[in-house]
Formats: structure tokens, C-alpha cells, sequence
């Protein structure tokens, strides 16, 4: 019994201890998004968000050359999306979002922490090489998808097939 007492006391004290723990500070999260540089991180994204529009539509025309008239049609349609897409990223949009999550992620001893990993060579080695790390990753993911793109469009052609049969079955 008194077995049982003392783990119950030691449960209820280390749950009080987690859940006494410090949220993180506003401050201390604005200083880490500086040191990890995420507002480059975040302009990066959208030009790899801009590479990939016009590699989709490279893709859409299939090598056709569009006529003066449809190029036009498709210069202003990319250009409305950069400008959404942009708009709806900017940093004093999505800054405050980073704010919000790592404050309901981290305590401020863990946000500590991280900022002083950050200010160590080790730390600052990673800040540099991740954007290099995370775009040849990207970029072996996307080939790796690629190599699939005839079963996807084997799977899509038999979806539409099961489809139109499914259709005839109802009458519709």
C-alpha cells in the first residue's frame, strides 16, 4: 500500500512539474526566428513555390508553344497566383502564426535551449546548410515521383475507366 502511495505522489509531483513548466516567451521566439533565420527561410520557399508554378506549367503544355495570345493568358494567371501565394505568405502574415506554434509547442527552457545550440559553430553550420540540405532533398523527392508519374497516370486512367462503368450501372 505504501507502494502505491509513493508512486501515486511521485506521478501527481512530475505532472505538476510539466505542467508548471514555462511557456515561451514572445521575445525569446522572435529571437530564434532571427537566429535560424526564418523569414530567409520562409522568402526561399516562395521562390521554390515560384520554380515549381512554372515547371507545372512547362509540364501542362506538354511542349507545346503557346501563341502570343494563350503566352499572355498564362503570364497573367502566374502573375495573380505569385501575387496571392506571396501576399498570403508574406512575413508579417506568417510571423505571427511561428509565433503562436512555438509558443503552444515549446517551454521557454526548451526555446532556451535552442537558442544557445544556435549561437554555437554547430548550430550556426546548421542554420547555413539546412536550406541546401531541405532543396536537394526536395529536388531527389521530386525525381523519385517523377519516375512514378506513368503508374500515376495509369491508375488515373483505370480510375476513369471504373468510373464510367460505375456510371453506366446507374444509368447516369
Amino acid at each position: 500500500m505504501r507502494i502505491i502511495k509513493i508512486t501515486i505522489a511521485t506521478v501527481l509531483l512530475l505532472s505538476a512539474t510539466v505542467a508548471t513548466a514555462a511557456p515561451a516567451d514572445e521575445n525569446s521566439i522572435k529571437q530564434l526566428l532571427a537566429i535560424t533565420q526564418a523569414q530567409k527561410l520562409v522568402a526561399g520557399m516562395l521562390n521554390q513555390v515560384d520554380a515549381m508554378m512554372s515547371m507545372s506549367i512547362q509540364q501542362a503544355l506538354k511542349g507545346k508553344v503557346p501563341n502570343p495570345g494563350e503566352q499572355q493568358a498564362i503570364n497573367n494567371m502566374k502573375d495573380k497566383m505569385v501575387v496571392l501565394i506571396h501576399g498570403d505568405l508574406a512575413w508579417d502574415k506568417v510571423e505571427p502564426m511561428y509565433i503562436r506554434l512555438y509558443k503552444d509547442t515549446f517551454t521557454e527552457e526548451e526555446v532556451a535551449g535552442m537558442l544557445a545550440f544556435y549561437k554555437t559553430p554547430a548550430g550556426q553550420a546548421v542554420i547555413q546548410k539546412m536550406p541546401v540540405l531541405m532543396q536537394k532533398s526536395m529536388f531527389e523527392v521530386q525525381n523519385m515521383l517523377s519516375q512514378d508519374r506513368p503508374k500515376i497516370q495509369k491508375i488515373q486512367q483505370d480510375f476513369l475507366v471504373e468510373l464510367k462503368a460505375a456510371n453506366k450501372g446507374t444509368g447516369n
